[in-house]
């Protein structure tokens, strides 16, 4: 049985560029026979990028139309969601000085994308009306992690030492201390987002997919066979070998 699957870094609110990498994997398909392998999208469907309600509709209808995709909670999801049930709350993983909205975060996009006015006073509650009952159900169900074998996809990573069923959702969706320049083996190899990069890396024990595409670079589509990893490219596929932090 094939544990082959499909992996697409962090969206941030770029349908095109969504539809881009998912044309990426159609035609490794293609190539290959394969139309059942997943695609697991690793968070971060909204902010800072033009349309984050577009993102989450094409998710939606996909997975409607029977696409076998797989999407997990990213942080910024994460904010989105609870901001949506308390406009009020304060995600642990920020600084006390910084909230959602702030443009930094790009909060502010996201409502822009829903039909809400980037205007001084705005009722906050009034906005949360605007996003469509569909979109929140959604965000809100989003699964944290999923496994398919030697591969462990999340968002931001994992506590190392700490065995999975006891990881705690603010690591996996925010962790960056105490994760990144951990090098020792955590078993599976630990694919994931969250800290973006000028281009997608393997490390060696985990790779991460987040090449910027809030920042203006390409989003990320990757094909993971066994521990085997390649990035997918107009021209095919291009193997992403482990390489030493420098």
């Amino acid at each position: 049985m094939s544990t082959r699957s499909y992996a697409i870094g962090d969206i941030h609110g770029h349908p095109e560029k969504l539809r881009a990498a998912h044309d990426l994997i159609a035609a490794d398909r293609d190539r290959i026979g394969d139309g059942e392998s997943p695609v697991i999208h690793l968070g971060d469907l909204n902010d800072r990028g033009p349309d984050s309600r577009g993102v989450i509709e094409m998710l939606i209808e996909g997975i409607a139309a029977g696409a076998p995709w797989i999407v997990l909670l990213g942080n910024h999801d994460r904010m989105f969601h609870r901001f949506l049930d308390d406009p009020d709350w304060h995600d642990p993983g920020l600084r006390e000085d910084l909230g959602w909205l702030d443009p930094r975060l790009g909060g502010d996009t996201t409502l822009e994308s829903y039909g809400v006015a980037p205007v001084a006073g705005r009722d906050l509650y009034e906005a949360v009306a605007k996003v469509p009952g569909a979109h929140r159900d959604f965000v809100a169900a989003l699964p944290l992690t999923h496994a398919r074998g030697e591969v462990l996809f999340v968002h931001a990573g994992i506590r190392p030492g700490v065995a999975l069923a006891d990881q705690t959702e603010d690591d996996l969706v925010w962790i960056r201390k105490g994760w990144l320049e951990d090098g020792r083996d955590h078993g599976p190899l630990v694919v994931h987002g969250h800290t973006a990069l000028e281009r997608p890396r393997h490390f060696g024990n985990r790779v991460d997919l987040d090449g910027g595409a809030a920042y203006g670079r390409p989003l990320a589509a990757a094909v993971i066979e066994g521990r085997e990893v390649s990035l997918l490219t107009p021209d095919g596929r291009t193997p992403l070998r482990p390489e030493p932090e420098v």
